[in-house]
């Protein structure tokens, strides 16, 4: 984050939000501001633009068409506002935004993340189960998230070359019972 460039304009934010007397702290190196223990917003600047986050944006009315989804396709409740300039922060449109996301919290109105746990299984990797019995058994009695991890890392790569390579590497791991990610949780 380049956030000396936007000094000023992180300073005004924070003046404005200041105003609603929202619980402050950080989280993901940014300031988040909540209500009743739940994340209602966010700020921050980045090289080209500084923006404001709502955690639960998606609820919220956006009359003025100022709000776009964070991540298109993957992202259902938050929505950010991104600026490039300290014109383009609008303080009563801010408080605005501010007063409903609150509200919303208070009346428990959420979006809630839906955990699509199917996945596709690769025809390589069903390949390799179904031609070793003790593979299959492993794999089978691996959580379902640990499946799909391993499903979605062969998946996902383009190259056929790629997919043998990664194959190869998960093996072991399915065998010895371990997640793709393991080495990264506290298990």
């Amino acid at each position: 984050m380049k956030e000396n460039n936007w000094k000023e304009e992180l300073q005004l934010l924070r003046s404005i939000v200041a105003k609603v007397h929202l619980e402050e702290t950080i989280k993901w190196n940014a300031p988040v501001f909540m209500a009743e223990g739940r994340n209602i917003l966010s700020f921050a600047a980045f090289k080209n633009h500084f923006g404001i986050w709502f955690f639960q944006g998606g609820l919220l009315k956006d009359p003025y068409g100022v709000l776009t989804n964070a991540q298109e396709g993957k992202t259902k409740a938050m929505r950010q506002w991104k600026m490039t300039s300290i014109n383009d922060i609008k303080e009563d449109i801010l408080l605005e935004y501010i007063a409903e996301a609150v509200a919303n919290e208070k009346k428990g109105i959420a979006i809630t993340p839906v955990k699509n746990t199917s996945f596709e299984m690769p025809e390589l990797l069903h390949s390799q189960l179904q031609a070793d019995a003790k593979l299959k058994q492993a794999f089978d009695q691996l959580a379902p998230y640990k499946q799909k991890e391993f499903a979605l890392y062969i998946s996902e790569a383009k190259r056929e070359q790629t997919k043998a390579e990664r194959l190869q590497k998960i093996l072991p791991l399915i065998l010895e019972g371990k997640g793709l990610n393991d080495k990264y949780k506290n298990c």
